[in-house]
């Protein structure tokens, strides 16, 4: 009887629902978010035990001061050159982006997914790896494809699943691959990189190989499985991985709250597996090559593995498949504190004396007509829907070694079904 009376005597469970904090229509006050001064954070030694450096997974690392100076102890100290070309990769990358998106919205590819806001994430993280390191992204890291030298009309073909698409119209558009410049194949399927990733990094490892791994996902599929699984066995067998989480604060149609976001942040993961964690602004591209080539050294010393939280936002929608203004307001993207990595890159340069407000101009105009050159050169090889697309055979090819009776079967039969229904 006390028992029943003293449950009596408690409020109901209830159940928390997360809640972004904005909606459509809303005004935006970004008030709350912590950004830490330019320069404060401090800078570990690369042997440090992940336990000794808990508070630089609550931290944000910032190079860029206000007056758009390179500060701190994370301040990478590049050369004039390495950051023009980071600026003009990442200016290059966006004009990719934008022209695109309007080739799909003209009917002449299927999809595209644009990385507006979040180039320095890819960008300025491969800049910071060896080209033999092995990249695992998640499919808005196009930036590493960049900074690697793929040809931009290789791309497009992709994109457009044309008859010189290398990936023979087998994937979806923006998920490319490249062996030859360590770029793994890019999966719908969210997260699926992140085991595959320190696998590698565990055979790299077991071979006595000096190559390292690197992974990206977004913060919302930490919370998918196989990212806990990848962080135990990273943990367990000391992989030499980056485990980069670009933590944009939505994913499709709901905010990073979902993933956990209101209880602690990303970087934090990284604690509750012994492994070291940092977390950087995302949107500046300094702060993230340092970030980044400091874990890459750690990897490459068997010092272990890394967990770098991106602090950053998806300043468009998530894809083409997206109306972003059906969940969040039209004034998060302009209100957003961290501003736009590649004008701060920009006024950075310019503060150094070596680029102007012309010059970046000059750029912008080159990297679009770039862009447009090689849509129009892959444009030939075909587009959506208006043929040149891979022989049909290559549909029952390259499974298997040496094709099997039943897949000869197969393929004679919907040759004779195609020659019935369409003789010419």
């Amino acid at each position: 009887m006390v028992e029943k009376n003293r449950k009596a005597n408690l409020s109901p469970l209830t159940l928390h629902i997360p809640e972004p904090k904005f909606r459509p229509g809303d005004k935006v006050d970004y008030s709350d978010v912590e950004v830490q001064k330019a320069g404060d954070q401090q800078r570990p030694d690369i042997s440090t035990k992940p336990n000794d450096m808990l508070d630089m997974v609550y931290d944000l690392i910032r190079v860029l001061d206000d007056d758009h100076r390179a500060v701190g102890p994370w301040d990478p100290k590049l050369d004039d050159e390495t950051l023009l070309k980071m600026l003009r990769t990442m200016a290059q990358l966006r004009a990719f982006d934008d022209r695109l998106h309007r080739q799909q919205r003209q009917g002449k590819t299927s999809f595209y997914m644009k990385s507006t806001g979040e180039e320095a994430t890819s960008v300025a993280a491969a800049m910071a790896l060896d080209k033999e390191d092995m990249c695992f992204p998640s499919y808005r890291q196009q930036g590493i494809l960049f900074v690697r030298g793929y040809p931009m009309t290789e791309m497009v073909n992709q994109i457009f699943s044309n008859k010189a698409d290398k990936l023979k119209g087998r994937q979806l558009p923006i998920m490319y691959s490249s062996r030859e410049l360590n770029f793994f194949t890019v999966s719908g399927n969210l997260t699926t990189q992140y085991p595959q990733a320190v696998g590698w990094a565990m055979a790299s490892a077991s071979k006595g190989d000096d190559r390292i791994a690197a992974v990206w996902c977004g913060e919302g599929s930490t919370a998918e499985g196989d990212f806990h699984a990848a962080m135990t066995f990273a943990a367990v067998y000391n992989a030499p991985v980056i485990m980069n989480i670009v933590n944009n604060q939505w994913a499709i149609s709901s905010f990073s709250g979902f993933a956990g976001a209101e209880r602690t942040t990303f970087a934090a993961r990284a604690a509750g597996y012994g492994i070291a964690g940092l977390r950087v602004d995302g949107n500046d591209p300094l702060a993230v090559y340092a970030a980044t080539q400091w874990a890459a050294e750690r990897a490459r010393t068997n010092q272990g593995p890394t967990v770098i939280e991106h602090f950053t936002y998806r300043a468009d929608a998530h894809s083409t498949s997206d109306d972003p203004t059906a969940y969040r307001s039209a004034q998060e993207r302009e209100e957003w504190p961290l501003g736009d990595p590649i004008m701060r890159l920009k006024r950075h340069l310019i503060q150094r004396g070596v680029w102007s407000v012309e010059q970046q101009e000059q750029l912008d105009t080159e990297c679009l007509e770039a862009v447009k050159q090689a849509v129009k050169e892959a444009a030939k090889n075909g587009i959506l829907g208006h043929g040149l697309h891979q022989p049909f055979e290559t549909m029952f090819q390259d499974v298997f070694e040496e094709m099997p009776w039943h897949l000869e079967e197969q393929a004679a039969q919907a040759n004779k079904e195609r020659e019935i229904k369409w003789p010419s």
